[in-house]
């Protein structure tokens, strides 16, 4: 089968698809409209179907016409809490979601891939399981898939699994990328609470102000980062939330703010885990202040296998021509909770560029942006690929047995 040809039929069916799931976005671990449409549009397809019991995920799985492994092709399927502003025809109908980050993209071409591999059901010596899953952006998602035995839904392990993600920046129209090795950061969230007491904005003194310490361990947190980590190993600590107070001459009771941190290793994660709790709780002390200093680790860092990467880039190399393929120089900061997948299975996360042809893909809006905006002409590349990847993985799998020395 040329899944390139076959994809490119499907250009506009998949379109229609993804505009109708960025219509109607939706948030979370929930998704009913989204499930519904999937469901839908994989109706009629060989597949063993299975819906998510504590969210709403969606997996298929296709049994081959002769036996073998499996492998998994993974799709994300929420939206962020948005208001979009692209004013694109296809604009979200909700005004606090937006899918600015392509999942409705993502969608479409698993959808597509799905169409065309039960096509070619007969020539597969194995099985491709299609994990359509809700709750990536900050939700874990994939964990709660991981629980309810996705990994296991073809009756065992998959040899490899593969993602792709759209990018609406940072590189140029139906470029992909990937890496070996460490590609997204971990994940992590440090909340913070201190406690004072409230009093007269005139009167500083009869009071103890939380608004002051909380702004200085905010900044302290900056050094403690530059002063504490190797300058060549990768941290960022960025406080995007910080609460205090109702009135200017007042000063309240309790201030608070949220960090999102990003590591690349364990063993940093953990220093840092310790190390900005203890800074926290140190300029409390000094203010005679209580602080309540709490470090989650959320998704861990996101690791290619060495092999699966190179298996990646060779497969675009060989469907779109060697100049569709750029070997990423560096891991990105951003985090994936398919990092859980593929920590439990060998795998790989590929990047796909969608920014609109023509325009400067270095000063496009980038994802998480209300103007962020995904070309259509990418879905069938996208959806290639996923086909693709799952083809020649089992294809190569079945060889490796067949040949002298091996299994068969």
């Amino acid at each position: 089968m040329n899944v390139t040809e076959n994809a490119s039929s499907l250009g506009g069916d998949l379109a229609e698809l993804r505009h109708a799931l960025h219509r109607e976005p939706e948030v979370g671990l929930q998704l009913p409209g989204t499930q519904a449409r999937v469901l839908d549009a994989l109706k009629g397809l060989p597949l063993e179907i299975t819906t998510g019991e504590s969210l709403t995920s969606v997996i298929g799985v296709l049994r081959g016409g002769r036996p073998g492994p499996a492998v998994l092709l993974r799709a994300d399927m929420d939206a962020l809490q948005i208001e979009e502003k692209t004013g694109v025809p296809y604009r979200s109908r909700t005004s606090d979601a937006m899918h600015a980050c392509g999942h409705d993209l993502h969608t479409a071409m698993l959808v597509g891939a799905a169409q065309m591999l039960a096509q070619a059901r007969d020539e597969l010596p194995g099985s491709v399981v299609f994990m359509f899953q809700p709750g990536e952006e900050a939700c874990d998602g994939a964990g709660y898939m991981i629980a309810e035995g996705v990994l296991d839904a073809a009756g065992h392990r998959p040899v490899a699994a593969y993602a792709l993600h759209v990018m609406s920046a940072g590189w140029s129209h139906g470029t992909f990328t990937t890496r070996p090795g460490p590609m997204l950061a971990a994940s992590d969230s440090l909340t913070v609470r201190v406690r004072g007491a409230g009093g007269h904005g005139s009167a500083p003194h009869l009071a103890r102000d939380p608004v002051l310490a909380a702004c200085e361990m905010a900044l302290a947190l900056q050094t403690y980062l530059s002063r504490s980590v190797d300058p060549l190993e990768p941290a960022v600590l960025t406080v995007g939330s910080f609460h205090a107070g109702v009135r200017r001459n007042v000063i309240p009771e309790s201030a608070s703010f949220d960090a999102t941190v990003r590591t690349f290793s364990q063993e940093l994660r953990d220093k840092v885990a310790s190390g900005t709790v203890r800074v926290c709780e140190g300029i409390a002390a000094a203010h005679g202040l209580d602080v309540d200093a709490v470090y989650s680790q959320e998704y861990p860092v996101t690791v290619n296998d060495a092999t699966e990467a190179a298996f990646a880039g060779q497969t675009v190399a060989e469907l779109f021509g060697e100049g569709a393929f750029e070997p990423m120089a560096r891991p990105v900061t951003g985090a994936e909770d398919f990092s859980r997948v593929i920590a439990e299975v060998p795998g790989a996360m590929v990047f796909l560029g969608a920014a609109p042809p023509g325009e400067d893909y270095t000063a496009t809006p980038n994802n998480h942006s209300q103007y962020a905006t995904f070309d259509d002409g990418v879905l069938s590349a996208g959806a290639a690929l996923y086909a693709g990847l799952a083809m020649r993985r089992l294809a190569a799998e079945q060889k490796a047995t067949t040949m002298p020395g091996g299994a068969e």
